[in-house]
């Protein structure tokens, strides 16, 4: 059989990525930190623990060789001469990186989106072929373009798909977006409010979706970097909607025209241009086709959201998500606004 590593297996992109691979037959060798095991994995799947940093031990863990090489938790240009050491032998290699690389023509980007006139206005879709920032180690975004370059310098020598994900969501999320509607609708909130007029969007990446591109690409070994994002990318109102579909919940949506005022209309979506980008060179290169509608994607992320919170504080349950939005369900703020 075809032998295939995945490191970073058990994570929210790894565990469907290690199940694609091993439903299409490939002898997949899941490796994380703890070496745990998903339980909808295949018997034949075996498990290794490695600390990612730790170069010696990955060269002895991949041995005499693989065909296949993914690595979902790949962060900087370190990483990537790990892997590039390792070419003669890995036959290819999937590597996950992050639509945050990407800049408009006035260098914007995700980093300066916090700034005064900072956010990126992006082409509407954003092609692989729109300028990135440049490498460096100051930065998340800077860090992952350091990755790519450094892979993609190895050439022929060591084909490699590099997949740019957008907003991930399924299962496992270390930041769910979708918690803004799930807790809410939990909580008996019949209201809420959405800055932008509820039209923001940020496009969203399915873990499945991520997973059936790492298998196509396994099939057609090249090097290349790849959109990885969902076919849709719908507004915040729509996920709303659609998060109260999965739920049958009913609540009504406020909607302000501009950006959210302090805690209040603040999501995770809510951006103030289009962030949606192009999938056509998935299509094109991979034979890509939709494997999952973000709607059907949502029952098990919001069953896995809800017992994830039962009976904990969101804070504690979600300790990056708290960081990035602390005010997430500011409720006194909100039922204030409402009646100012």
């Amino acid at each position: 059989m075809r032998k295939a590593v995945v490191i970073g297996a058990a994570g929210q992109i790894g565990r469907p990525v290690v199940d694609a691979l091993a439903r299409d037959g490939w002898a997949v060798t899941a490796v994380s930190r703890g070496g745990g095991r998903d339980a909808d994995w295949d018997e034949g799947v075996r498990t290794a623990r490695l600390d990612r940093a730790d170069g010696d031990a990955l060269a002895a863990l991949v041995g005499d060789g693989c065909e296949l090489l993914v690595d979902v938790v790949a962060y900087d240009a370190g990483h990537a001469r790990q892997l590039t050491s390792l070419a003669d032998r890995i036959g290819s290699a999937v590597v996950i990186s992050s639509v945050s690389v990407y800049e408009d023509g006035a260098g914007r980007g995700f980093d300066t989106q916090g700034e005064p006139d900072g956010f990126p206005v992006y082409p509407v879709p954003v092609p692989e072929t729109q300028p990135t920032v440049a490498p460096g180690e100051a930065t998340y975004s800077s860090r992952k373009a350091a990755l790519e370059a450094e892979l993609l310098a190895a050439g022929d020598r060591f084909p490699v798909t590099v997949l740019r994900a957008a907003a991930v969501h399924g299962p496992y999320s270390p930041l769910p977006r979708e918690l803004y509607f799930v807790k809410r609708n939990l909580d008996g909130r019949k209201r809420r409010v959405l800055a932008y007029r509820g039209e923001s969007r940020f496009h969203p990446s399915s873990t499945r979706t991520i997973a059936e591109l790492v298998r196509l690409a396994a099939h057609r070994p090249g090097s290349r970097v790849l959109n990885a994002c969902d076919a849709e990318a719908p507004t915040a109102a729509e996920i709303g909607a659609a998060v109260d579909a999965v739920m049958g919940a009913e609540t009504r949506t406020v909607c302000l025209d501009g950006p959210p005022e302090g805690s209040v209309g603040r999501t995770p979506w809510s951006v103030p241009l289009p962030v949606v980008f192009d999938m056509s060179a998935a299509r094109r290169e991979l034979g890509y086709r939709p494997v999952v509608s973000y709607a059907d994607s949502l029952p098990e992320t919001v069953e896995w959201l809800a017992a994830r919170v039962r009976g904990r504080d969101w804070r504690e349950a979600f300790p990056l998500l708290a960081r990035a939005y602390p005010d997430l369900f500011d409720y006194a703020a909100e039922d204030a606004w409402y009646t100012a």
